[in-house]
């Protein structure tokens, strides 16, 4: 049983990191410009360095593609820790998706195929918690819309949500009578993906601080 474990945690981690590691933001950025969107503005393979770069249709085409790498990998991960684990493990299924999640973020920060160099997670780890769970995605969601009605800054959207995302899956998975090990291990899952997040925001907090950082509908500099 334990070899079974071992397996299922490696497997889904590594099928997590390969698919995160695939940056739509750079393929759809040579592929229709012959250049690599990480030379231009913030230096990020993201949705939001792609849109102020290139437009709305390249945005679109990258937002399909991360969020749909992140949402194949949390599935996969599932099924992974279903067949590997059995139904009477400590750890349900869904576990499987959150560890997923996590390294999808890890390949798409840090991209294998790609120099080690690619974006901030927000769109991955969002696709990944739609398929987990989407109320707590549609009530993040609208926290986000929200603040950038206020604000029209998106990073720091995407800083709050991922503050609030552990303490709205810790309450949503106890309401569900999820088993505490599964509730806690989701948690915890959610507290990395959070703190990756913010981390990799870090840069965008600084120009928060100093009221430098980037609105929608500003003229660029």
């Amino acid at each position: 049983m334990m070899l079974h474990a071992i397996a299922a945690v490696v497997l889904t981690a590594l099928e997590g990191y390969l698919l995160g590691s695939i940056l739509f933001g750079v393929l759809v950025s040579r592929l229709l410009y012959k250049e690599d969107v990480r030379t231009h503005g913030s230096g990020n393979a993201g949705m939001t360095n792609v849109l102020r770069t290139y437009g709305a249709m390249p945005a679109v085409l990258t937002i399909v593609g991360d969020v749909g790498k992140s949402v194949a990998a949390a599935f996969l991960g599932r099924l992974l820790f279903a067949a590997l684990l059995g139904p009477d493990a400590v750890l349900e299924p869904v576990c499987g998706m959150y560890l997923a999640a996590i390294f999808c973020m890890v390949g798409h920060s840090r991209p294998l195929y790609f120099g080690f160099k690619g974006g901030k997670c927000v769109l991955v780890g969002a696709g990944a918690a739609l398929s987990i769970s989407p109320v707590v995605c549609l009530v993040l969601l609208a926290v986000f819309l929200v603040q950038f009605a206020f604000s029209r800054i998106v990073s720091l959207g995407s800083i709050i949500v991922a503050a609030l995302f552990p303490v709205a899956t810790f309450f949503y998975w106890m309401i569900l009578g999820a088993s505490l090990p599964s509730v806690l291990f989701s948690t915890l899952c959610c507290v990395i993906m959070a703190t990756m997040v913010i981390w990799l925001h870090r840069s965008n907090i600084e120009r928060l601080k100093n009221g430098t950082e980037y609105r929608f509908g500003s003229s660029k500099k």
